[in-house]
């Protein structure tokens, strides 16, 4: 027993001796820490003192897990954007570097998933699974890494395929007044992307809880949201999150174009995120400009969108398609913030409240819109039967316009505007309905050989179905449209000869006239 005890106790001592020499070996590491104070808090913003290292755009941290970015660093005082609900904060409260930028989480995990611009979930199923982080403001690829754009993103709208192509890699702006279809544009163009292998990211900046919900109803009910993000900061959130939102959701699509994958990014929208950037420049009592806006308005837009782009082959090939949406006022597409995005972007789709109320959906005026690189990335197949399209359906609203004055107008007109009808017909297109791009060339080929003028009117919609149904398009034909070779002459013939028997019923009959 004796034994066992001394046994015991020698363990004993050889543990404590281990243990002393490991605490004397030990030199504690000071690690400083830059502690300032709060000065004063405002809606959305606070004033800090002390913290002499601090750098622009560094991330501080609040009491409460609450982050701030430095956004005014003057000789005497930090000007801080806070990231969260600040209703807790006072004056005197501790607040500590962190050493990093903003950043957010990236990955495959992310999709299927809600989240806000910090990369919280918002849609209850647990933590976002990722691990890899991106700063929300990364340099935009130089001009040298950067590809022309070649490839089309269908947007399953026959308007915009048709008439104002878009390309993979461009960026495209969608503006139009309140309430005329701005973000269904948008919706649709992700749910077309559902098998072309496109990841979608949908940006809602400022938008209302209730809205946002209905948007991930919709992609969820459709797929969509398999192979979508949605990056939220609501209405009511603070004004930094709506200003850095877009930033995190870029660096979000970034992560994936740089992996080869295609990316397709909708900001919707950017009017709210200029107005929450004037809201603080103006509380960090920044200089205001033009409308209020301070000067930099325009350069907050362009940073964001030189981020998408085609990159080179070498560089994996991949690519980030933006479409910003902005909200005009009374259909002044002159001011500030349009202009500014007109001048940024590769083109525009102009929606018009007039269209809206006539019940011509999409909206879209052909005559203010246009892309200015898509033309080069449409299929060949489209530039052979849309290339007069344009310009016919331009004749028309002009001589429209002309004939409700109530003048005599002669044969040809007649046909001109019965023709013109027609295409706007033709152009209207029910939402979450996206036509395939061999059903839309079997339309544009029927378009321009005039076979729906014979139809009446109020039979078009039924007319238009029937040739979309119409199933019988050889598998071959049906290949070469979605390929880049020009549409030959035969297999023209063969597609506008399926659109005749298709229409056929849907035509008068012409009675024989009786001989006297």
């Amino acid at each position: 027993m004796n034994m066992e005890t001394e046994s015991l106790q020698n363990d004993f001592d050889n543990a404590f001796a281990g243990i002393s020499q490991v605490r004397e070996a030990f030199t504690p590491a000071l690690t400083p820490r830059e502690v300032g104070a709060i000065a004063s808090v405002a809606t959305g913003i606070a004033k800090v003192s002390g913290l002499p290292g601090v750098g622009f755009d560094e991330l501080l941290a609040f009491p409460g897990d609450v982050l701030g970015i430095a956004f005014n660093v003057d000789a005497d005082e930090i000007g801080v954007v806070l990231l969260g609900d600040y209703s807790h904060l006072h004056a005197g409260d501790e607040v500590e570097r962190t050493g990093r930028v903003m950043d957010v989480a990236v990955g495959d995990g992310l999709l299927g998933r809600v989240i806000d611009p910090l990369g919280r979930p918002l849609d209850g199923k647990g933590p976002v699974a990722s691990s890899k982080r991106l700063p929300v403001e990364r340099p935009a690829p130089p001009i040298m890494d950067r590809a022309p754009v070649t490839v089309p993103l269908q947007t399953g709208l026959i308007v915009i395929d048709a008439l104002i192509p878009v390309g993979r890699g461009q960026r495209e702006l969608i503006l139009g007044d309140r309430q005329t279809g701005k973000t269904a544009i948008a919706i649709d163009t992700i749910f077309n992307q559902r098998g072309n292998n496109v990841l979608c990211v949908y940006c809602a900046i400022g938008q209302r809880a209730s809205a946002v919900a209905k948007a991930v109803a919709n992609l969820r009910e459709k797929g969509a949201m398999d192979y979508t993000v949605v990056v939220v900061a609501e209405g009511n959130d603070p004004p930094g999150l709506a200003y850095i939102a877009p930033y995190a959701a870029t660096s979000i699509a970034e992560y994936f174009m740089e992996a080869g994958r295609d990316v397709l990014i909708v900001y919707d929208d950017l009017t709210h995120h200029a107005r929450s950037y004037r809201e603080l420049s103006l509380l960090l009592r920044r200089p205001p400009g033009r409308e209020a806006f301070p000067g930099d308005i325009f350069y907050i837009h362009s940073r964001l969108l030189e981020r998408a782009t085609h990159l080179r082959k070498e560089l994996g090939g991949g690519s980030l398609t933006a479409l910003p949406i902005i909200e005009t006022e009374a259909q002044d597409i002159s001011a500030y913030i349009p202009t500014n995005l007109i001048s940024i972007t590769d083109g525009q789709i102009y929606l018009s409240p007039s269209l809206f109320e006539l019940g011509v959906l999409p909206a879209v005026d052909v005559g203010k819109s246009v892309s200015r690189v898509g033309g080069q990335a449409q299929l060949a197949a489209y530039r052979a039967v849309a290339g007069g399209l344009k310009l016919a359906y331009a004749q028309f609203e002009e001589l429209e316009t002309f004939s409700k004055f109530g003048a005599r107008l002669d044969a040809d007109t007649r046909k001109t505007i019965e023709h013109g009808r027609r295409i706007r017909a033709c152009l209207k297109q029910p939402e979450f309905s996206p036509i395939s791009v061999p059903a839309q060339i079997t339309l544009l080929l029927a378009l321009t050989a005039e076979l729906f003028d014979l139809v009446p009117l109020d039979r078009m919609t039924e007319a238009q179905q029937a040739l979309r149904e119409a199933a019988d398009i050889p598998a071959d034909v049906r290949g070469r449209l979605n390929t880049a070779e020009k549409l030959s002459d035969e297999d023209s013939r063969t597609i506008i000869e399926i659109a005749r028997k298709s229409l056929a019923r849907f035509q008068p009959k012409l009675e024989p006239k009786k001989k006297p």
